[in-house]
């Protein structure tokens, strides 16, 4: 028999959330009283989305990332819709395009101006009719540009193709009419080759997102689902939702065989819906209960057991509904993993939350941030429809890394450098370098700022990269710990010559005065 440890290693076992300072809230904000089971905000590096509560129609906020503090209560908003927003969603690839669901049956596209909003935006580009009843979700497609993906309370799930040049789309290119009830959730594999779904009738279906074939269905009467979500590239999906005893649960399937959970988990007999959200590049778990004031996070294993609880974030203010920051839009040099922003009804306040991985060293941790999905497509939206099925492009999240953006570069150096910049000696050994005091100005004070541009909280993170290992860290560390020894120690030894330096001096006058 053997023994197994009481406690994993992990290096995601002391992750906290930080709460922001109030000053870094966004106050004032009139939140949605919508019972509807959504997320109601969406967020990405540029701008963060509110669905809020509007007389004569449904509308939602738009607010500028760094706009904390107290809104304006005439804070233009993007109003267009008959009916109440039910969900909004930001385009993975463009930061500046939003969709829009509503109760009024239509999907709506916009253009958020890259200046402020001075005045209600209320013309949209393309408005989408297809659904008889109201649409209550909107999905973008994870790896193809402008594909979008909505269901609605007449049991269809529509997928659009937004390639086109008209302005009102009343056909969508494939309608899936599998479901027998409300569609509560929609969740994509990484590659968006498949389609996972919960309904009301509480089974989980697995979906060909392109022909609207149902490829798995879980006819398990113990779990009843309300969300669902894929666990990556794990093959796996998690779904939340209720036992048969009505306590709040979660179950982890095989995503090749739906009849039986790999594993069960109740939490409490609370009845809020739990969201999940898992972040593949940590293979963390957070779920997030509508009603609490509570995160808890756990880590994913491809082994059982699949869930292994870490802790949770605790707070007295409950939420209603919840955003996450994409990982580009994170701040890695305080080692941050995960962002939440929370809607708290209950004082018109949005509160972000960050996940930090507490460590010591400033430099870049590479080990915590794996290269992650970046602003590129790798799929036209007629290539995807054609049966072509890609990952997401990869970008790196180091500091002075290749730009996130789809824009071109600029070129690293001026074009219009001293020739004396450029000279190479013949053998292919490295171009010399002027001395600073012969150096020309500009050229100076462009080496300057492409060392600062290098620089991470003054530390040289080309040069010096950061331990990929414990081993390598415990290094680093003794090296560390040897350095401060020996200056401490060359500072006592100056220290001691400085005495008998000023020693000496005295002597010396003293003898001078005798004479």
């Amino acid at each position: 028999m053997s023994w197994h440890p009481q406690y994993r290693s992990s290096k995601f076992r002391h992750v906290f959330g930080k709460p922001a300072s109030k000053e870094n809230c966004y106050d004032s904000v009139p939140i949605t009283h919508s019972v509807h089971d959504n997320h109601f905000c969406a967020v990405n590096p540029r701008f963060i989305a509110v669905v809020t509560e509007c007389a004569g129609g449904g509308a939602f906020l738009v607010i500028p990332l760094n706009q904390t503090g107290k809104l304006d209560p005439h804070y233009p908003k993007v109003c267009g819709h008959k009916g109440n927003v039910l969900d909004i969603k930001w385009n993975p690839f463009n930061d500046f395009e939003i969709a829009s669901c509503s109760e009024d049956t239509t999907i709506k596209i916009w253009d958020i101006p890259t200046q402020l909003l001075t005045k209600n935006l209320t013309v949209f580009r393309k408005e989408l009719m297809g659904h008889a009843r109201r649409v209550g979700l909107v999905e973008w497609h994870p790896t193809a540009a402008n594909i979008l993906f909505s269901s609605g309370y007449d049991y269809k799930v529509m997928v659009w193709n937004l390639d086109t040049t008209e302005s009102v789309i009343n056909n969508p290119v494939r309608t899936i009419c599998c479901h027998q009830d409300v569609i509560l959730s929609m969740s994509f594999n990484p590659s968006g080759s498949l389609l996972a779904t919960t309904c009301k009738d509480r089974k989980i279906r697995i979906l060909d997102p392109r022909a609207g074939a149902v490829l798995q269905e879980a006819s398990y009467k113990g779990h009843r689902a309300n969300k669902v979500l894929f666990l990556g590239n794990l093959k796996k999906l998690l779904s939340t939702g209720t036992s048969r005893w009505n306590h709040r649960q979660m179950a982890v399937w095989d995503q090749d065989n739906l009849s039986v959970p790999l594993s069960e988990e109740d939490l409490d007999g609370s009845s809020g819906v739990l969201f999940p959200f898992y972040d593949a590049d940590t293979s963390m778990l957070y779920v997030v209960g509508k009603g609490d004031g509570n995160i808890r996070y756990y880590e994913v294993s491809a082994d059982k057991p699949h869930l292994n609880y870490l802790t949770e974030y605790r707070s007295y203010n409950p939420q209603k509904g919840i955003g996450v920051m994409p990982k580009r839009g994170l701040d890695v040099s305080s080692c941050e993993i995960f962002r939440f922003y929370k809607l708290i009804t209950t004082k018109n306040l949005i509160e972000p939350v960050s996940m930090i991985v507490p460590r010591r060293s400033e430099s870049y941790q590479e080990d915590i941030y794996p290269p992650t999905a970046g602003t590129q497509p790798s799929l036209s939206a007629q290539e995807w429809l054609c049966g072509m099925n890609k990952g997401p492009v990869l970008v790196s999240l180091r500091p002075g890394s290749e730009q996130l953006s789809s824009q071109p570069r600029l070129p690293e150096r001026p074009p219009s450098l001293n020739r004396t910049e450029q000279l190479v000696l013949e053998d292919g050994q490295r171009p010399f370098s002027l001395p600073e005091g012969k150096m020309p100005r500009r050229v100076a004070e462009h080496r300057l700022e492409e060392k600062k541009t290098r620089l991470t909280n003054g530390f040289d993170v080309f040069e010096c990269p950061p331990p990929k290992t414990e081993n390598e860290l415990l290094q680093m560390f003794y090296r560390q710990q040897e350095e401060i020894r020996r200056l401490r120690e060359l500072v006592t030894q100056r220290e001691v010559q400085a005495k008998q330096l000023e020693l000496e001096i005295k002597n010396l006058r003293m003898g001078s005065e005798r004479f």
